[in-house]
């Protein structure tokens, strides 16, 4: 009889073909970090470490976004910048990142938005700066790149969270505030939205689906799928070694995120981590040729035997949760919830 994949799956995995091929060396990982919590009255800089924003009303926009919060702004030079994609040249990105780290007026850092370059500037970060002084660091999507480049070279806790380009619901609000500004813990995170329940009304879009049950504890790492997939084998990826990994994604076909878990799990990443907390993957680019998105994750995820929980408020949503990266977090799927063990703020 011909071996299930289960049983073909784990075969490999006893011959240790699953393991991949060593990462880079790295230091050892420094002492864990908390920044300060947020709170009114404070100095924020914004930065641009990725794309631009499409007109210099949006930068304006940001900046008023911040000060509806209660911070005074200091705005980073290459907010207004355009290059094609990026907002300006490498060299002029990374340098006004650093100056607003080097300011010791600067209290924390916000990303004015995502889309593609962060990682370009990596290697030019001033890692010593941010270790010198933890604030709060926060975005998503491109700036995945960043937040796990920073938490792996300083030890220091940021923030998968909302962008200034962008308005808080009444949801991301509240979970920021949960998070970042009363610095709770245990907390949950990532809940679905309260629902008007009512005779013929069911939860359509913020359904949480069980793909391995169980429970796992450990340190929350991840962010964009399509980030974490280009940051294997470089200096700057998460230790996945006994983590929780969060993913999400946004305007990818099935088969792509397919080809970056397969990546992941070709790499020994997957198989090292006690839980999986996926959140949204949206905007997902399909045809009549395809399996689904959710044929892909329990394809992927289910052979490895590890806690895996999908539809958690995570990614490129309206309601959106702020996740921790290097906070301690427990991912219980049978009761449908991630919980922060400890405040991620100080």
């Amino acid at each position: 009889m011909s071996p299930t994949r289960r049983e073909l799956l784990g075969l490999l995995a006893g011959a240790g073909l699953l393991a991949g091929l060593p990462g880079p060396a790295l230091n050892a990982a420094p002492g864990l970090r908390l920044p300060p919590r947020l709170r009114e009255g404070m100095t924020v800089g914004l930065v641009a470490t990725a794309s631009p924003v499409w007109e210099d009303e949006d930068a304006r926009a940001a900046i008023e976004l911040l000060e509806s919060l209660g911070f005074r702004v200091r705005p980073g030079a290459q907010i207004f910048q355009r290059d094609a994609y990026l907002a300006g040249d490498d060299a002029a990105r990374a340098a006004d990142f650093n100056a607003i780290a080097r300011d010791e007026d600067v209290d924390a850092i916000v990303c004015l938005r995502g889309g593609y370059g962060t990682a370009r500037i990596l290697p030019a970060i001033d890692y010593d700066a941010l270790a010198a002084r933890p604030r709060v660091i926060m975005g998503y999507s491109d700036v995945t790149a960043l937040l796990n480049a920073v938490h792996r070279r300083t030890g220091l806790v940021t923030f998968h969270g909302p962008i200034a380009a962008q308005n808080f619901s009444e949801y991301t609000y509240a979970e920021y505030r949960k998070v970042l500004v009363d610095g709770a813990g245990p907390t949950v995170i990532g809940a679905a939205p309260a629902l008007e329940r009512r005779p013929g009304v069911v939860e359509r879009e913020n359904r949480l689906t069980p793909i391995v049950p169980g429970r796992a504890e450990g340190r929350l790492v991840g962010g964009n799928l399509t980030l974490l997939a280009h940051l294997v084998g470089t200096p700057y990826e998460p230790d996945y070694d006994g983590a929780i990994l969060f993913l999400e994604d946004v305007y990818e076909a099935p088969y792509s995120i397919d080809r970056m878990l397969t990546h992941l799990w070709l790499a020994g990443r997957l198989q090292r981590c006690a839980g999986i907390a996926l959140g949204k993957v949206t905007e997902a680019e399909v045809d009549g040729n395809t399996w689904s998105v959710e044929r892909v994750l329990t394809d992927r995820f289910e052979p490895l035997g590890i806690p895996t929980l999908r539809g958690l408020m995570i990614g490129h949503v309206e309601d959106q949760t702020v996740v921790p990266v290097g906070a301690r977090a427990r991912l219980d799927v049978d009761a449908g919830t991630l919980t922060l063990l400890e405040p991620a703020v100080s």
